[in-house]
């Protein structure tokens, strides 16, 4: 007879155990993060520009060679750009935390973000403290000879002049940190950006015939500025 050879037993597969979730690497969340926060300082200026000059062609009464755009924060519709300088000014401060994380290291890059962070909360103050009516805006208001200012409206001058300081020297370190990477085209649009606010506000506070319409020339263009900036840092992160 012939010995049977027992049966072997299939050998068992050892069960797999799932795989744990891989969680994104920290420089993935950074990039990440520091790109949502550039967007935000990417938004904030056009959003701000677009919905002031939209008010400012629109709005009966409003001239803009002779009322300055923060007079559309009042009247029936001044909640518009109560709101307008609220919201712009966070994604502005928010901004500067993108603009921190992507120039960190570099001449520059600590103090362009504080200064435009500094830029957003004062637009913010701005929003908070409403100046008065004035020289006819709207309808009914006093002239700007006759109007007596209150202290909300030194309170909206005064946040307006740390506003508007902290762009102009935004614009001006954002040259030397363009001028020192070797971007000629970048330092030069960051100068020319700073002098267009600092000579329009200087116009106008130097009452310089239409010196509101300065004002909101040099106030867009360096705020604009800032947003190609952060758009720029925004597509290299």
């Amino acid at each position: 007879m012939t010995a049977q050879t027992p049966a072997r037993t299939p050998a068992r597969t050892p069960a797999r155990t799932p795989a744990a979730p891989v969680s994104p690497s920290p420089s993935f969340r950074t990039s990440s993060a520091t790109r949502s926060l550039l967007a935000c300082a990417v938004v904030a200026s056009p959003l701000w520009a677009f919905v002031s000059l939209t008010q400012a062609a629109t709005r009966q009464g409003f001239d803009i060679a002779r009322h300055p755009l923060s007079a559309l924060s009042n009247g029936s519709l001044g909640w518009l750009q109560i709101t307008n300088f609220l919201l712009a000014g966070a994604l502005l401060a928010l901004g500067a935390g993108g603009l921190r994380r992507a120039l960190r290291g570099s001449p520059g890059g600590t103090w362009a973000p504080r200064l435009v962070r500094i830029a957003g909360l004062g637009m913010i103050a701005a929003g908070a403290f409403v100046m008065d009516p004035l020289d006819g805006f709207p309808l009914g208001a006093p002239s700007a000879e006759t109007a007596t200012l209150t202290w909300h409206s030194y309170a909206h001058f005064a946040a307006g002049s740390v506003t508007f300081t902290s762009l102009i020297a935004a614009c001006y370190v954002l040259g030397r940190h363009f001028g020192r990477a070797g971007n000629r085209r970048y330092a030069i649009a960051s100068r020319v950006a700073g002098t267009a606010l600092l000579l329009g506000n200087g116009w106008a506070m130097g009452g310089g015939r239409a010196g509101t319409l300065t004002l909101a020339v040099g106030a867009v263009t360096a705020m604009l500025w800032v947003s190609v900036v952060a758009y720029t840092e925004r597509r290299g992160s």
